[in-house]
């Protein structure tokens, strides 16, 4: 069967087709599922795994001391995803995809066996993010927030952890390791996410807006999509890092917008991984009004070395709207570098 990428916002996940095509700077570059009639069991964790650093986690012991902050999120009717404690005024984040086409929400936290009423209090479908809101004085024993880490200094092969509703089995917790750095997913509204954490911890459907944890129990990243043939895990998991999430909360809890660089291209990553080829420009863009044309093939952004499409989102998400940037390109053999004025993305790809 053909591999996929699925968001796994619900007991039912939605698939995406893995291209080969990212959307650089816009191109820059989950109606609620049905139960599932088959539940599957998450492999049983290990007493103890290695972090990084070469010393034991003992990870029951990080379960007691950190699910208190893992937020089991039920969206509509039927819905269901996962989500985390973010802060004291009781503020959860979760994935867009999880609440998307719903108007109401509810969530259970930790162990305990309410169910509170939450508000959707803004959104990010570009990183796939979202923020709900509790009443702190409603949740007994009162919120745990859980500690964020930085995606920036994680290496493959570090310990992850995953916890959530997988299959709507509330409390689930799994552990794997890092498998890669710096993917690139497709957001909901077809956007790249880049800088996406790969894991072989076994996440599924309903694990969406779980967090994902280093040996230490810190956020390192929230679980949005898989790749698989079935709808289930095949030890390939992506979660949005949380250096994104630090960069976008703070933004949309208070109902805010988050504004991002834009150029307007779609490229392809060539097999010598050699750049990243134009292969359209969007009418109007900016890439377009600097003289950019498809064929074209992008080798370095401001003296930064470009070897695939990812690099070109990363580097286009690293800036702001209204910058400069030298875009060195490749054209019938000679090399020339473009001034390029960013814009700012549009809600979606395609856009002007």
């Amino acid at each position: 069967m053909r591999s996929f990428v699925a968001f796994l916002g619900g007991a039912v996940a939605t698939g995406l087709v893995v291209a080969m095509l990212a959307v650089a700077g816009v191109i820059d570059d989950d109606a609620a599922p049905s139960a599932s009639s088959t539940t599957t069991s998450a492999p049983p964790p290990s007493p103890s795994t290695s972090t990084s650093a070469g010393k034991a986690t003992d990870v029951s012991e990080l379960y007691k001391r950190v699910s208190p902050g893992v937020v089991f999120v039920q969206s509509g009717q039927t819905a269901t995803g996962s989500g985390f404690v973010y802060d004291n005024d009781g503020h959860i984040v979760t994935n867009d995809h999880v609440v998307e086409g719903a108007s109401t929400y509810a969530v259970r936290i930790g162990a305990d066996t309410k169910i509170i009423p939450a508000r959707l209090v803004g959104k990010d479908p570009s990183s796939d993010l979202a923020v709900l809101k509790v009443d702190p004085g409603a949740v007994p024993g009162g919120l745990k927030p859980l500690q964020l880490g930085d995606s920036t200094k994680l290496e493959p092969g570090d310990q992850a952890i995953a916890i959530g509703s997988p299959f709507g089995l509330e409390g689930t917790v799994t552990t794997g390791i890092v498998s890669s750095l710096g993917r690139t997913i497709d957001a909901p509204n077809n956007f790249p996410i880049a800088d996406a954490i790969q894991t072989d911890a076994a996440i599924n459907p309903g694990n969406s807006g779980g967090p994902l944890l280093d040996g230490n129990g810190r956020v390192i990243g929230v679980n949005s999509q898989i790749k698989s043939g079935s709808d289930s895990n095949s030890g390939v998991g992506f979660a949005v890092p949380v250096n994104t999430v630090k960069f976008v909360v703070p933004r949309i809890k208070s109902g805010g917008k988050v504004e991002r660089a834009y150029l307007g291209v779609r490229n392809m990553t060539p097999q010598d991984r050699s750049g990243a080829v134009v292969d359209s420009v969007v009418p109007g863009a900016p890439a377009q009004q600097a003289g950019l044309q498809p064929g074209d093939k992008i080798v370095a952004i401001d003296d930064k070395k470009i070897s695939s499409s990812e690099d070109v989102s990363t580097v286009v998400t690293q800036r702001k709207p209204g910058e400069q940037a030298k875009v060195t390109i490749e054209r019938g053999g000679s090399r020339r570098t473009l001034t390029v004025n960013l814009g700012t993305r549009p809600e979606t790809p395609g856009g002007g």
